[in-house]
């Protein structure tokens, strides 16, 4: 009988091994706790964010608080805001409402958002990182920060408004492992805060009001000339209406872009509202375009205006947001009606006003601009 062998003993692991897998766990804890606290700090923050969105009152309010108060909150280097809005409905809405050009400057007003949401998977949901594709980079117009950046949907039903848009110089800021979750849903509050301001906005403005200026709008101009000449048949008066054209009005906007243009309008409608009458009724008529109606007007009554008008443009350059500013100048016509004793159809009377007015502002322009033409006789 063979004696029996003594168990063999495997032979034990390198001690450095062990330890290498176990200095990589506790590091990899460390970072999973800071993701975690990192996590759980942003959550408390955006809870409290999407709150103060809720209480604003206005759309200007709003777009302060995404931009500035997001930014300081989240101590972002810069928070853009993509709107989806083709025919810059909500950039007129803002500029309406007294948001600043500096404000302003952080909101895009794009056509289409499909190229850029394709690009960064389609943003169902927050997409995070540091290597912006180059659609998100033609979004931002070549001004991104560089590092890493956030973009948050902003969903309503099957809709998208637009892209919230979070700036870091930090690359690290924005990673692949940062939960996105409540990302996401200050992305929801947000888009529904964003579409009852836009609706708040419209309900003040509709109706009569131009958006942009303030002005009373082309509707309320035909409203209140009918009424004004059915006024003036029953007192033997007349009824003056100037038709008012910016010189040269594109060159603004291709020099110094459309925010500017709309600066340049609402100075100019505050300084026609400043040389008219609390009784004659100023308007935009549409573009570049303005009107004001005088009940009872005279030939001369008109002319004072127009000198009065054109005096005020050429005071002082106007500004455009940026430094300085430009000289404008306007071109305007003017003309009188005078209805007769059995006139019963205001509306043609009316359209025959405008449209000798518009003759004369024709006529203004065609002779180099800046000065005004009064039609010599009143329209019956």
């Amino acid at each position: 009988m063979e004696p029996r062998k003594p168990p063999r003993r495997s032979d034990p692991p390198p001690p450095d091994a062990s330890e290498g897998e176990n200095r990589l766990l506790r590091a990899r804890l460390v970072e999973l706790a800071a993701a975690a606290a990192r996590n759980e700090a942003l959550l408390a923050k955006t809870q409290e964010r999407e709150l103060d969105l809720l209480r604003a009152g206005s759309l200007a309010e709003l777009l302060g608080r995404l931009i500035d108060g997001l930014r300081e909150a989240y101590q972002l280097d810069r928070v853009m805001v993509l709107l989806k809005d083709p025919q810059h409905e909500v950039r007129h809405l803002a500029t309406g409402e007294n948001v600043g050009h500096e404000l302003l400057a952080h909101v895009r007003h794009e056509d289409r958002l499909d190229a850029m949401a394709l690009a960064l998977g389609g943003l169902a949901k927050p997409w995070l990182g540091s290597r912006l594709p180059a659609e998100a980079v033609r979004a931002l117009r070549s001004t991104a920060v560089g590092g890493s950046y956030a973009f948050l949907p902003l969903p309503r039903a099957d809709l998208r408004l637009g892209v919230l848009v979070f700036e870091s110089r930090d690359p690290g800021r924005f990673t692949a492992d940062l939960a996105s979750d409540f990302l996401a849903h200050l992305g929801v509050v947000a888009a529904i805060c964003l579409e009852n301001a836009i609706n708040r906005a419209r309900l003040t403005r509709t109706g009569v009001t131009d958006f942009l200026t303030g002005f009373h709008n082309r509707r309320y101009l035909n409203a209140r000339l009918r009424e004004e000449l059915a006024r003036a048949q029953r007192t033997g008066a007349s009824v003056g209406l100037l038709m008012i054209d910016v010189d040269h009005f594109k060159q603004i906007n291709d020099s110094h872009g459309h925010l500017a243009g709309d600066i340049v309008l609402k100075e100019i409608a505050r300084r026609i509202a400043s040389q008219i009458r609390s009784s004659d009724t100023g308007a935009r008529f549409g573009g570049d375009e303005f009107a004001v109606l005088l009940g009872g007007a005279r030939a001369a009554d008109l002319e004072r205006l127009a000198q009065r008008l054109t005096a005020a443009m050429n005071a002082t350059p106007v500004p455009t947001g940026g430094e300085g500013g430009e000289r404008v100048t306007l071109s305007i016509g003017g003309a009188l009606a005078e209805p007769a004793p059995d006139e019963r159809d205001y509306r043609a009377l009316a359209e025959r006003l405008m449209a000798e007015a518009d003759a004369a502002l024709y006529r203004a322009k065609s002779a180099g601009r800046d000065r005004f033409v009064i039609a010599e006789r009143a329209v019956r």
